[in-house]
């Protein structure tokens, strides 16, 4: 590839404004239609620290912010950050965890990427819900993530200390809301159960 073109799918690259990329994606920014073509520059995009591989088929922009939840959205989809993680990023949870924890509807998976680990726990179609929009990436509702992690500790699939949450930040009208959709099993009410002792009435 000539330094010229190089430096033209440079331009490219940065000019489109995003840190992620699929290979359809860069297909599209680079107006390549040839495949051997497409990853002969995607390859020179790589070797020059343009582009970094995350894993088949799928690229960061080297030097770009990028933030490790819509990370670890883009790596595995569909998929909302929750539990552990959620429950840090709202406060609720003090202690920092060692993962990105999400949930998907889609077979679990571990993946690890620049020394991070992205875990994906597994939750029926049923429960695939209660996610927002939060910057650049899709996150549980503070309720939807701490029922999360009380279906999963019910499972005997994650721990939950819930003396060490802060339930002020919870809204408990929400939270018995979505508690009606989740599967109403001994173990897990037996679980909620522990709350009672924080939910307002």
């Amino acid at each position: 590839m000539e330094t010229y073109n190089l430096a033209s799918a440079t331009k490219n690259i940065y000019n489109s404004g995003l840190n992620l990329f699929t290979l359809k994606t860069l297909r599209d920014i680079l107006e390549i239609g040839k495949e051997s073509t497409l990853f002969s520059v995607i390859r020179r995009l790589t070797e020059n620290e343009v582009l970094i591989k995350i894993e088949k088929n799928k690229y960061a922009l080297q030097n770009g912010r990028i933030n490790d939840f819509a990370l670890a959205n883009f790596i595995y989809q569909p998929s909302y950050i929750s539990f552990e993680s959620a429950l840090n990023f709202y406060g609720i949870l003090s202690q920092f965890p060692y993962e990105v924890a999400s949930t998907t509807s889609k077979k679990p998976q571990q993946k690890v990427f620049d020394d991070k680990i992205f875990s994906y726990i597994h939750l029926k179609k049923d429960l695939f819900w209660g996610y927002q929009k939060k910057e650049d990436f899709l996150i549980a509702l503070p309720e939807k993530a701490l029922l999360d992690q009380l279906y999963l500790a019910s499972k005997g699939l994650r721990k939950a200390d819930v003396d060490e949450y802060d339930f002020s930040l919870i809204n408990f009208k929400m939270l018995r809301k979505y508690l009606n959709k989740y599967p109403q099993t001994r173990q897990f009410m037996g679980t909620v159960k522990n709350l009672r002792k924080y939910i307002k009435q």
